[in-house]
This record gives structure tokens, C-alpha cells and sequence, in this order.
């Protein structure tokens, strides 16, 4: 039984609480309408990213900084922005190759919310503080607060405190003026409307906070070095179709043969980056990684 039908908040300015007048006979209409109602809801979200593209560009290079100075990135929040936090964290190490210690995803309630919600925990403004010190939080980190509400008290005070620590600070909304717009240092409110089912962010607002996530995270690890052109040169060969991705990474690189490719993948332990330098620039393993580390990963510079 909920401990919370005698508390009420003003949700009347959160624009993600409204009513959404183009859906309101949704559950009149025939499947095929449904779909193409929510489609069409649907098409609004780019746009309403599209609008706060200046201060993801301004984000991402915080982020960027950030990494090269010792930083981490750690996501926070409650519910379905909790959990898209935590999910955006735990592809980067097999996609970048990156410690899965740089990119953390913080959920209200533990690990145990990103599958079953837990009753109370985005209203515990004392456990984030704990879950930050938790990670030893510093100055050197960047904190992303993520709210559709942007009132969600778990994120606001856990912003609050990172500011205190000196710490980079962002906050990902989709209603206009949102309170942790207001205590981030860099605002992204990207106003997404009325749900098509009323209060139901994790349709509209949720795929908008992932849509930005996949910039902030995907940008930042760009930025880095992670990857070549438009190639993932810092996968790791996890699993067979990994090795095999690595394998036609390098192919596509060099254009080497592949008995070439699999002798040197065999040295490298099927690393992209050592593989490809030792190919184009005729070096051995340990001179690649030399080379690597001598230009901080950025395989671009290292082919010049």
C-alpha cells in the first residue's frame, strides 16, 4: 500500500504531464490507426532534439575534457531515465573499449529498479549523496542528471551536491523550466509535449533522453580517439562475431590479405588499432603500442 495518497505536488507546468488532444481516442481506434497515431507523435522527438544541439556540442566537450584529465562520466535518475542512464554506461566498454569505471549509470533504488521499480526511491534525496560518495565522486567527474519531469528530487539533489564538489554538471529534460535546468551549469530541455499516454515518459521523453545520450556518449568517445573514420576501432572481441568484426575492420583499413590480417590479429589479440599500424607502417607489436600511447589512441594521427 502506497505511503504517498496523502502528499500531492503541482504537476500543472510539467509539459510531459499534460493532455495530449491528438490522442485522446487512441483506445477507440483500430491497431493499425494506434501504431500510426503513435508514429506520428513519434516524428516530433529529432526536432525537439534537434533544438538543443548547441549545448549538447558544449556537453560533449566538457566530457572530452573531463576524460583527459582523469574525469568519469556518471549518469543519474530514476525510473526509465535511470535506467536509459545505465544502459547508455554499460555499452561503452564492449563498444569503445573504454573501463567500464569511466561511464557510470546511477539508478534511484540500486541495481535492483533497472528491473522491478522500487516504491519511494526517486524521492530519497539522501541516497544519492551516499550512491555519489559511493563512487568517490570528485571534481574532476561530470555529473548528467536525467529527468523528464525535471523535478525528480533523487537527480535534483544529487546535482545540488556535485556542484558543492565543484564537479561539471548536466542536466537532460524534456518540460520547459525545469528545476535541474536551473541548478545544472549546462542545460538540455528538449520539449518533448504531452505524452500520447498521458504521463507516460518513457515513450516520447524517454526515446528523446536515449536519442541524447547516444550523442553525448557516442561524441565524447569520438573526440577520444575510439573511433576511425566511422569505424568502432576500439571493439573488443568478446564473442565470435566481435573477433569477426575486428577481423573486417582491419580488411576494410588496410585492404591487407586476410592470411596477413589473421597472423597479425593473432599478435595483437585481435586489437584493431596495433593491427592496422603494424600493416600500413610496417612496425612490430610493441613499436604500435608505443606508437598508440605516443598520440593518446587517436589512430589518425598514428597513420600519418
Amino acid at each position: 500500500m502506497s505511503n504517498f495518497t496523502s502528499k500531492y505536488i503541482d504537476l500543472s507546468n510539467i509539459s510531459t504531464e499534460g493532455v495530449n488532444h491528438q490522442t485522446k481516442n487512441i483506445d477507440t481506434l483500430k491497431t493499425i490507426q494506434l501504431v500510426h497515431l503513435i508514429n506520428k507523435q513519434d516524428q516530433s522527438i529529432a526536432l525537439a532534439v534537434k533544438s538543443q544541439l548547441k549545448n549538447i556540442a558544449i556537453a560533449i566537450d566538457k566530457i572530452v575534457y573531463a576524460f583527459n584529465h582523469r574525469g568519469r562520466l556518471i549518469y543519474i535518475g530514476a525510473g526509465t531515465s535511470g535506467r536509459l542512464g545505465v544502459l547508455d554506461a554499460s555499452e561503452m566498454p564492449p563498444t569503445y573499449g573504454v573501463s567500464d569505471k569511466l561511464v557510470i549509470g546511477l539508478i534511484a533504488g540500486g541495481d535492483a529498479a533497472i528491473r522491478k521499480p522500487i516504491e519511494g526511491a526517486e524521492d530519497n534525496q539522501l541516497a544519492v549523496i551516499n550512491d555519489l560518495k559511493d563512487i568517490r565522486l570528485n571534481k574532476r567527474d561530470v555529473l548528467v542528471g536525467i529527468s523528464a519531469s525535471g523535478r525528480t528530487p533523487y537527480v535534483v539533489s544529487g546535482l545540488i551536491y556535485a556542484n558543492k564538489l565543484g564537479c561539471q554538471t548536466i542536466s537532460i529534460a524534456t518540460s520547459h523550466n525545469s528545476e535541474i535546468g536551473k541548478i545544472a551549469k549546462i542545460k538540455i530541455e528538449a520539449i518533448t509535449g504531452p505524452e500520447t499516454i498521458v504521463g507516460s515518459t518513457r515513450m516520447k521523453s524517454g526515446t528523446a533522453q536515449k536519442m541524447i545520450l547516444n550523442t553525448l556518449s557516442t561524441g565524447a568517445m569520438i573526440k577520444i580517439g575510439k573511433v576511425f573514420s566511422n569505424l568502432m576501432v576500439d571493439v573488443q572481441p568478446t564473442n565470435l562475431k566481435l573477433v569477426t568484426r575486428a577481423f573486417n575492420l582491419v580488411k576494410r583499413i588496410t585492404k591487407a590479405n586476410d592470411k596477413d590480417i589473421k597472423k597479425i590479429m593473432s599478435i595483437t589479440h585481435n586489437q584493431v588499432k596495433p593491427a592496422v599500424i603494424m600493416i600500413k607502417k610496417n612496425l612490430n607489436y610493441g613499436q604500435a603500442k608505443q606508437l598508440l600511447k605516443k598520440h593518446r589512441g587517436m589512430l589518425r594521427e598514428c597513420l600519418k
